[in-house]
This record gives structure tokens, sequence and C-alpha cells, in this order.
């Protein structure tokens, strides 16, 4: 909610700012602001549907909400870089004034509270284990580029004069290119969690020592761990003593069950598969 009524501040700022200025990126940067309204709200929506404990239509849980909100806050970001870069495109071809100077010290305080934001983000987002926080981050981070970008475009036409009254928009047309190739980078991130792509080999590591350390446990086999929102899902193979009783067993199961869902790597729920151990 935050992030939303940041974007909502900044959005009537920069396009008040770029009409008074005379400078089309800082409006296309406003305009880009409002776009980020939807974009958080979409964030706040898939985490409020994927904390969501399991029902009888989702028994693993909603968690794919979180994955499915970063998704679409990438390909926003992918609509807002098309979108300023056509309007660039148009104002470089159209001649015009020049900017005003005094967007360039509004321009600054943008770019600093925006990039503070992004990361306090980051940060959260690290900690929560969250897809879509990460790439709402990378999304503010992205405007504070755009913004950024219009600051050294606007300093060339003011500090430039005549011939230089287009410098702001060729600037932003460069940022929308690395906004972009950021969409892109940030897409496939959140497609991987909706394709349960292998979580990193030091994840796995520490389930497998955590589920090794239960007593009674003679080995692991196969260990698999999908991300589900802020959660993990995990299927692992214990192996055991082969003479035990299905009673002894069943309790080593429950007990390894027990470890990871005690575990701090948000774990949710796990099936246990015992195998006898090789002699």
């Amino acid at each position: 909610m935050r992030g939303i009524a940041l974007n909502a501040t900044l959005a009537a700022v920069k396009i008040a700012g770029g009409v008074i200025g005379n400078t089309y990126a800082l409006i296309a940067d406003g305009v880009e602001s409002l776009v980020d309204i939807f974009s958080s709200a979409l964030v706040w929506a898939g985490l409020r549907v994927a904390v969501r404990p399991p029902d009888d239509n989702h028994p693993y849980g909603h968690g794919k909400a979180e994955s499915l909100a970063g998704l679409a806050v990438a390909l926003f970001m992918l609509f807002a870089a098309g979108w300023i870069g056509w309007h660039s495109v148009h104002e470089i071809r159209t001649p015009h004034h020049a900017p005003h100077w005094g967007t360039l010290p509004l321009l600054a305080g943008i770019i600093g509270v925006k990039y503070a934001f992004s990361r306090k983000l980051v940060e959260v987002g690290r900690e929560a284990g969250s897809t879509s926080l990460g790439i709402e981050a990378w999304h503010h981070l992205a405007d504070a580029l755009t913004s950024a970008a219009a600051f050294i475009g606007i300093a060339i036409a003011v500090w430039g004069g005549a011939g230089y009254e287009s410098a702001d928009d060729w600037a932003a047309l460069a940022a929308c290119l690395v906004i972009a190739i950021n969409g892109v980078t940030l897409a496939r991130r959140a497609l991987d969690d909706v394709m349960d792509v292998a979580v990193p080999r030091e994840f796995e590591t520490q389930i497998r020592a955590t589920a090794a350390a239960v007593p009674g446990v003679r080995g692991l086999e196969k260990c698999r761990i999908r991300k589900s929102g802020l959660q993990h899902i995990v299927d692992i193979h214990v192996e055991v003593d082969g003479r035990l009783s299905v009673h002894e067993g069943h309790r080593i199961a429950g007990a390894v069950k027990h470890a990871l869902l005690a575990s701090p790597h948000r774990v949710s729920d796990v099936l246990v598969h015992i195998e006898p151990a090789a002699e």
C-alpha cells in the first residue's frame, strides 16, 4: 500500500512538473508511475492470495498467485518501456522548446526517493523469499533509472541550448532499452517459479542436511523441492534400516517431516518416502 501511495504522489508531481517545465520525458515518467500503481496493486493482491491456506480445490496452497503477480508486473514493465519508447521517438521527430531548468532539482529528489524505496523492497523481498516483491523492487529501480535518464537529457538540453531540445527524449529512449531488458529478465524469473524450476543447489543441500540429522535416517535418495509463493514443498526419499517395523519407519518419516517444517527454510509441506538402506 505504501508503494501505491508513493507512485500516486510521484505521478502527480512528475506530470505537473513535465507540463510546467515543458519536458515530455518527465510527463512520460509520470505516466509510468501511474502504471506502477496498477503493478503495485497486483503484487499486493497476489501476496494476499498466496498466503491463503490450502483448501479442497488447492491442496498445495495458493502460492503460485505470487509468481503470477510477479509475471504480470514484469509484463507491465515491458509495456511501459514500449509505450515510453514509442512516444519518445514521436517527440524526437517533433520540434519543441527546450525544457525548463527547474525540472532538474525535482528529478533529483524523485530519483533519491525511488532508489531508497527500491532498496527497501529488495531487502523485504529477500527476507520473505518473495519473487513478486523482488520484481516490484526492480520496477521501482527502473522508474528511478527513467528519471535519471530524463535528468541527464534535460541537463544536456538546458546547457546545450539551441539544437539540443530533444536530448531528454533521447535519454528516455535509451532508458527504455534498459527497462525492457530488465523486464525480460524478471519475466523469466517469474516463469521459473511458475514452471517449478529447481531450487539453488545450496538450498537443497541445507534441506538434505536437516533431514539427514534426524535419528534413524541412514541416508537420503531423491530430494525434490519446488517453490510455491513464499514457501517450499519438499518431496524426499529417506533411507532407514530395512529390518525396522512399518510403525518405526513411519515414526522416522514423521520426525523428518516435523524437522523440515520446523526449520527456518520456509517449508509448508513435506512428503517423505521411506526406502530400505543398502546392507
